[in-house]
């Protein structure tokens, strides 16, 4: 299982450079064009907004994996590892109950950005906004672990920053 999880990260992680490496060679390309030759590609204005938006949305579930979105730890380092432990079961489920919106605010929507298409590509803004239902899924079952696993006391700490965390 471990193994599949790590395939799985580290695919995304791929993607997240291929979309970085498309999203700079597009627009790139377009300064060049627009400079040089008073012309420039529409399509790769609008493709990069969606790699742009893509990118962050992806990013942010290989941010969670790995612990590094802003926190404020301040309170739980001063507390006792039983206080501790029930504020990041607390903390976890705070961030399962937003993905949980996200999500349901996701699925809401599906049906309005799918008759609603880009002007220049003609792609339905489903392709956009619908990343939002990867990242909710990932990172709210990412959350639902920790969770539990600080409710069990199969994670008793903070975890690494920077470090990935199994339980």
């Amino acid at each position: 299982m471990k193994q599949t999880i790590d395939l799985f990260f580290r695919g995304l992680e791929w993607l997240l450079v291929l979309l970085l490496a498309g999203m700079t060679i597009m627009i790139f390309g377009n300064v060049v064009l627009r400079y040089g030759f008073q012309s420039g590609i529409d399509i790769s204005e609008e493709m990069s907004r969606f790699f742009f938006v893509w990118l962050i949305f992806l990013g942010s579930i290989a941010a969670m994996r790995r612990n590094l979105h802003m926190g404020f730890d301040l309170l739980v380092v001063s507390v006792g590892p039983r206080i501790r432990r029930i504020l990041l079961a607390i903390a976890n489920a705070l961030i399962l109950a937003c993905c949980l919106l996200i999500l349901v605010g996701t699925v809401t929507q599906w049906k309005v950005n799918a008759t609603n298409v880009a002007p220049v590509t003609g792609l339905t803004m489903s392709w956009l906004f619908g990343v939002a239902l990867p990242m909710s899924l990932c990172i709210g079952f990412m959350a639902a672990c920790r969770m539990i696993a600080y409710i069990t006391g199969r994670m008793t700490d903070l975890p690494a920053v920077g470090g990935e965390i199994h339980e």
